[in-house]
């Protein structure tokens, strides 16, 4: 009976269970397996490594294989400690394996581990998986048979039938694949065949791996693998970018096209699958045909940029560790993917502020949203030198556009001229209507909606821009006793309105049941009102 020795390599990839049902080994082989593989393998399973649980089946089988008579098994060697395990960056326990081998042929999947066996002088077979190829030269992965051209999400879950999304964002259903259920020795081959394809490509990589959890970056596919105890199941996510768009793919007004060029705090906000990030990767490619230098920041980097783009991630874990360097590379724009925690908003306001143009994407239900998240983070009166527009997205396209700005004013429906304060306003970029003001009110920080009617979206304004205009409102002043009395036709009684002088706003009320506002004499829109008049400026109100 010949004798082989294998190493880790050999029993992570399964392949030594194909030679041994294959008969490529003779009949009944010795197996010998060094407790340095076992503890490897062991560790691996204990710290929630997805590779070490696949790991323990195979050594399960080759028991079984033993009972069976098909083999005959034995262990060898000494265990290591667990701090040799931790350390093994130098490839010292592949050594150990090499100088015990008991005079046996080593039976390997690792390039390095074979060419030293050869330069040692020992037997060795190097054992690499034969992959199909796909047209574009990728490896035939099980996952991709799951895959047609409208899809944009697979999910696999152990004992349930595979289950993808189809259609565009915005515009997609979920759709059973096949009615076969999946079972534990596909999945596990499946994760198997992902972790073994990120080793061969280099531009793939394990992103985050933690007990339970792990996210890969396979080609351009995004693949989330999980397993109790974080999930209940085995589970596989596999999300791929189904569109890849241009800035004038977007249809986009010239007026923003320019403001974005110029625009240096911008907040892309949407909700989950809008294509926030489709936008943001071609934002990024918009601005690196400008000739800027442009990087992205990511904790998971997915973004479809070109290859000039480069992209950052934590470092050491910690997104403020890559601010650090990332702002020694001198950027001039800087896409921060997915901002979420407390740290993220501070290392997008301090980028902001050292002078880096940043576009952040935020997970929102409404565009205002995105700036709440902000002000529960970040001071009222940093927010406008820190953000300047805001950009909505839903179903793939642009439809909200927001712009803000500081001033010192009495907020909306405040007539006392000693109540002025900081004010953000918050319009509507191409309409330049008011929509939100936030300030400061006590303790607390209020964002109050002034136009309650605006449902104009950009989508909206593309196609109607020439739509008609409001109506104006006819007015009329008196002045009775001490007080100043707009009036108007009593049909407007309870309307909000804008009263305007030539095309500036002067200031926001609301007619009473009679039709009329009454202001006092010494009331600073009063005397406002009063000088235009006295100018001979025509004076008229809009509905807000």
């Amino acid at each position: 009976m010949e004798k082989f020795i294998v190493d880790t390599s050999v029993i992570l990839n399964g392949k030594i269970l194909e030679l041994i049902d294959e008969e490529e080994l003779g009949n009944k082989p010795i197996i010998l397996i060094s407790r340095i593989v076992t503890a490897e393998i062991e560790f691996q399973a204990n710290v929630g490594k997805v590779i070490g649980k696949y790991g323990l089946d195979v050594l399960k089988k080759l028991r079984e294989y033993h009972n069976k008579g098909k083999i005959k098994l034995e262990l060898v060697g000494k265990r290591p400690t667990m701090e040799q395990i931790k350390l093994n960056y130098g490839g010292e326990l592949d050594a150990a394996i090499r100088q015990d081998t008991h005079d046996a042929t080593l039976i390997t999947g690792d390039k390095v581990q074979y060419d030293m066996g050869i330069f040692e002088g020992l037997n060795v077979i190097l054992i690499k998986e034969e992959v199909k190829k796909k047209k574009k030269g990728l490896p035939h992965l099980k996952l991709f048979d799951f895959f047609d051209e409208n899809t944009m999400s697979v999910h696999l879950k152990r004992y349930i039938p595979p289950y993808a999304k189809k259609g565009t964002p915005g515009n997609w259903y979920l759709s059973k694949i096949n009615d076969d259920y999946i079972t534990t020795k596909q999945i596990e081959d499946i994760i198997y065949e992902i972790l073994e394809a990120v080793k061969e490509d280099p531009r793939s990589f394990i992103e985050i791996e933690k007990k339970g959890a792990i996210v890969v970056i396979l080609y351009e596919y995004r693949i989330v693998i999980t397993r109790p105890p974080f999930s209940n199941e085995v589970e596989i996510t596999i999300v791929r970018p189904l569109v890849k768009k241009q800035i004038k793919d977007y249809n986009l007004t010239p007026s923003l096209i320019k403001r974005l060029s110029k625009a240096e705090g911008i907040l892309i906000s949407g909700q989950p699958g809008a294509g926030k990030s489709t936008f943001a990767a071609a934002l990024a490619n918009n601005y690196l045909k400008q000739k800027k230098i442009v990087k992205t920041l990511e904790s998971v980097r997915d973004l479809q940029v070109s290859p000039e783009i480069t992209q950052y991630t934590k470092l050491e874990g910690s997104l403020e560790n890559s601010a650090d360097i990332l702002l020694l590379t001198r950027p001039d724009f800087t896409i921060f993917d997915e901002v979420r925690t407390t740290d993220d908003f501070k290392v997008f306001s301090n980028f902001r502020l050292s002078g880096v143009g940043m576009i952040g994407v935020v997970h929102a239900t409404h565009a205002i949203d995105a700036l709440m998240r902000f002000i529960s983070h970040i001071e009222l009166g940093m927010i406008s030198s820190i953000i300047d527009t805001i950009i909505f997205i839903e179903g793939g396209k642009v439809t909200t556009v927001l712009s803000l700005k500081m001033t010192v004013k009495v907020p909306t429906g405040f007539k006392d001229a000693d109540l002025a304060r900081p004010v953000i306003n918050v319009r509507d970029y191409i309409s330049q209507t008011l929509l939100y003001e936030i300030y400061s009110f006590g303790q607390d920080i209020v964002v109050i909606p002034v136009s309650r009617e605006y449902k104009e979206s950009y989508n909206n304004y593309r196609t109607k821009k020439k739509s008609r205009k409001r109506e104006q409102i006819q007015l009329d002043l008196e002045i009775q006793d001490d007080n100043l009395v707009v009036s108007t036709n009593p049909i407007y009684a309870g309307k909000n309105v804008e009263i305007y002088s030539g095309s500036r706003v002067i200031f926001t009320g609301c007619f009473s049941k009679r039709g009329d506002i009454t202001l006092s004499v010494d009331n600073r829109d009063a005397q406002l009102l009063l000088e235009k008049l006295d100018d001979n400026k025509k004076l008229y109100a809009r509905l807000k």
